[in-house]
């Protein structure tokens, strides 16, 4: 039998990764999806986005919110829509520039918000004392490189906002 090229090695062991990540991914919305559902928060996943990334990069308007969350303008129009008519988003002028409304969250929305990331931590550190230490670590380590590889925000930024209960 013809042994593997190097680069077929690479591909065979990345699709693996791949799978690894997948699974652990389905089990991270698991949790996301009933502590959404726990908070009582009949939100689609749009909203939930928008929301955090409002909560996430403060006042924003429009056409940034909708660059944060990939998509159209006119999606992102009809996610504030909802969010605002349900009392968790409020638009306001922004006094840095009268072209253009700050999306800000309410106090309602950012107590769903609280809500939410409470849940989700609490299911989160259920599932990690399952782990060995050291395994746990590892998974932490890893996520925080794979999360700062997709983009998304620094530990020191989360934390600042009260998404994580310290910066390492």
């Amino acid at each position: 039998m013809p042994r593997e090229s190097k680069a077929a090695l690479q591909r065979r062991q990345l699709a693996l990764q791949v799978d690894g990540v997948l699974t652990a991914s389905k089990a991270l919305v698991g949790v996301a999806a009933q502590s959404v559902e726990e908070a009582g928060a009949n939100l689609t996943a749009p909203q939930l986005r928008a929301l955090v990334i409002v909560a996430s990069l403060g006042p924003l308007h429009l056409t940034a919110l909708a660059a944060a969350m990939r998509v159209h303008p006119s999606n992102a129009t009809r996610t504030c829509d909802r969010l605002v008519a349900d009392g968790l988003l409020d638009r306001k002028d922004n006094p840095a520039d009268r072209r253009h409304l700050a999306l800000t969250l309410t106090p309602a929305g950012q107590h769903l918000l609280d809500g939410v990331m409470e849940r989700r931590r609490a299911a989160i550190s259920e599932i990690l004392q399952r782990m060995p230490v050291l395994a746990r670590e590892r998974v932490a380590d890893a996520l925080a490189e794979f999360a700062s590889a997709a983009g998304e925000p620094t530990e020191h930024h989360l934390w600042s906002l009260g998404w994580i209960s310290e910066a390492r």
